[in-house]
Order: structure tokens, then C-alpha cells, then sequence
């Protein structure tokens, strides 16, 4: 790993490691291939990451004062870790995308704590859902939340349809539209849309000077593309645009944070296997094959061993043939 792993003796639970339920759905299905090999279609099988045996929540530090923060959840019936990144400055912390729960989000808050005496000044919603803003009330009252004018929309429609007994949603009040460039403690973060991909507001944070990129829930390291409000192919295109910058470690939003060299090839992978999914799709809906029966149909080899695929392909496929019928908002 790059830098420096902190192992939290907090950490109550060792649970599995990202992606391992579906390892073991992919020992038992005949279309799984190892890496290396050739799929059906003749092309290069995707392999998965690697990942460590360390104890959840896991801290990361990726350069002086940059720090990743895993933690695991439940998706799909599937255990997998969400990540956060925090970035410490004379001025504040600045935090990238909470956890699921207010209580996960107070862990997180803990933990910051417990490497710095700095309050937490600022907050980016990289992605406006849940698993990521769910727990965003136990951040400090004073922080200035930053999200995209999108999000800030979702963020709006969330809030008004609360539940009393639910924890309460904080709706950014710093809009980016396109790029925001905040200088905190001699630290310049810039906060960038890159594109529509995941949500139709996704924000990276991008670290110039440590050539470091948050991509949140636009890269879903060793995970089934999950399409569910996605723009696939503006997705592919964003993530060609990341590839292009002067990045050295691609932080995923989902899935193991390795390091920099893995994380990168982990990204390319990752854009295959959504080349792979719209290509697939594009056959599919070409052959008229109805969207329902598009999952029963499809050859995806490989990806059929990868973190959430029972949940995610119908979806995913479902989400291609809007975009391919010109129904995508």
C-alpha cells in the first residue's frame, strides 16, 4: 500500500474483505474465467483486486495529511467498503463524501479526531447517495457542505420527504457546477465535475500537488457497474477524462484502496467492464431482446464473478436500453 495503513483498534468487527461473496458465487459458475485467460467473446477476462486482511474501518494515509477511510457495509446482500477521504490543513479538515448511517459517520468523525485536534471546516458530497449521505447530520454544525447544483437538488427532495423518526438530511449550501478551488491551511483542493457518471452530479476532489483524485462512486474498484441513476455512456467518458490528468493515485469510492500503480490499472479495468456492459447491452437491444429478459441473456463471462453482479447487471442493462430509447433525463 501507499503510505501509511493505520489499523484502528476501535475496529469491533473483522468482517469479509470487499467482493469476497461474490468469489465464491464465481467458484460455482462455469462462465467465470481466471484472469488472464479469454472470454466467450475472445477478449481479456477483467481480474479483480486484491485486497489486505486488515480490519475495518481501515485509514490510509496517501500523502502528508491525505488520508482514505474505509468502512463495510451491506449492498445487494453483499459486504463491501465505502470510502471516505479527509485532507487535514493548518485552516480545517476538509472531508469527501460521509457513511451510511449517522452512526458510521460519527465513527468516521471519531477517528478524524483521534489523528487530529483540527475541527472539520468542510464537507464535499461527491455522490448524493445514500450510503454516502446518509449519516452527513453527525458531521460538526459549522461545516460548509459542498455538493453539485444536481445533488443539491436530490439532496432538496430527500430532505422534504424525511421521515420524522429518520435522521435529518443536510442539503449542501456551496452549489459547483463546473470547478470550485478552495484554499485551505496553503492546500489548494479543487473540487471538479467531470461529467455525468453514477448520479447526474458527480464531484471528484482532486489534490494538484499530491497528484491524488477522489473519484467517489465514479470508480467502483472490483464492483459491478451499478447503474441504477447512472449516464452510461457519459460515464466512460468522464472516466476518460480522470485517466487523462496529472493523477498518481485514483482514491475509489468503493472497494480496496491498493496502491497507486493497482489503483490505476484498477480503474482501466474498471472502464472496460462498463465498455463491456454497454456493448453487451447494445448486442442485446439490437436482437430485440426485451428488457426483462436482458440478465438471462447476457454473456458476461467473467464479470459474473465480480462484487454485486446479481444486483447490479439488471439494473446496469435496464439502465442502457434507457439511454439507447433517448430516455435518459
Amino acid at each position: 500500500m501507499t503510505g501509511r495503513t493505520l489499523l484502528l483498534a476501535s475496529a469491533v468487527l473483522v468482517w469479509t474483505a470487499c467482493g469476497a461473496p461474490a468469489d465464491d458465487a464465481a467458484m460455482t459458475d462455469d462462465a467465470t474465467l481466471e484472469a488472464g485467460t479469454e472470454t466467450a467473446a475472445g477478449e481479456a477476462a477483467l481480474a479483480l483486486p486484491a485486497d489486505t486482511d486488515a480490519p475495518y474501518p481501515r485509514v490510509e494515509e496517501l500523502a502528508d495529511g491525505v488520508y482514505s477511510y474505509e468502512q463495510e457495509h451491506m449492498a445487494g446482500g453483499e459486504t463491501i467498503s465505502t470510502v471516505s477521504l479527509f485532507v487535514v490543513t493548518e485552516e480545517g479538515v476538509l472531508v469527501a463524501d460521509g457513511q451510511e448511517s449517522p452512526e458510521e459517520t460519527a465513527r468516521l468523525v471519531e477517528t478524524i479526531a483521534g489523528i487530529t485536534e483540527r475541527p472539520i471546516t468542510h464537507v464535499v458530497v461527491s455522490s448524493d447517495h445514500g450510503d454516502h449521505t446518509g449519516g452527513n447530520s453527525a458531521f460538526p454544525g459549522g461545516a460548509t457542505f459542498y455538493a453539485h447544483a444536481t445533488s443539491i437538488a436530490t439532496l432538496e427532495a430527500s430532505a422534504a420527504s424525511r421521515e420524522a423518526d429518520e435522521a435529518p438530511m443536510i442539503v449542501p449550501t456551496e452549489a459547483v457546477r463546473e470547478r470550485r478551488v478552495l484554499e485551505l491551511g496553503g492546500r489548494q483542493i479543487h473540487l471538479l465535475f467531470l461529467g455525468r457518471a453514477h448520479t447526474g452530479g458527480d464531484l471528484v476532489v482532486y489534490l494538484p500537488e499530491e497528484r491524488i483524485l477522489f473519484m467517489s462512486e465514479t470508480f467502483l474498484h472490483g464492483i459491478f457497474p451499478a447503474m441504477r441513476s447512472a449516464y452510461p455512456s457519459e460515464w466512460v467518458a468522464m472516466i476518460d477524462r480522470a485517466l487523462a490528468m496529472d493523477v498518481d493515485i485514483y482514491v475509489p469510492g468503493h472497494g480496496p484502496v491498493l496502491s497507486g500503480p493497482e489503483l490505476r490499472t484498477g480503474l482501466e479495468t474498471y472502464r472496460e467492464a462498463m465498455v463491456r456492459v454497454i456493448d453487451e447491452a447494445r448486442r442485446l437491444h439490437a436482437d430485440g431482446v426485451p428488457v426483462g429478459e436482458a440478465a438471462d441473456e447476457a454473456r458476461f463471462a467473467d464479470l459474473r464473478g465480480w462484487a454485486l453482479y446479481e444486483s447490479q447487471a439488471p439494473r446496469a442493462l435496464q439502465r442502457v436500453y434507457l439511454e439507447l430509447d433517448g430516455e435518459l433525463p
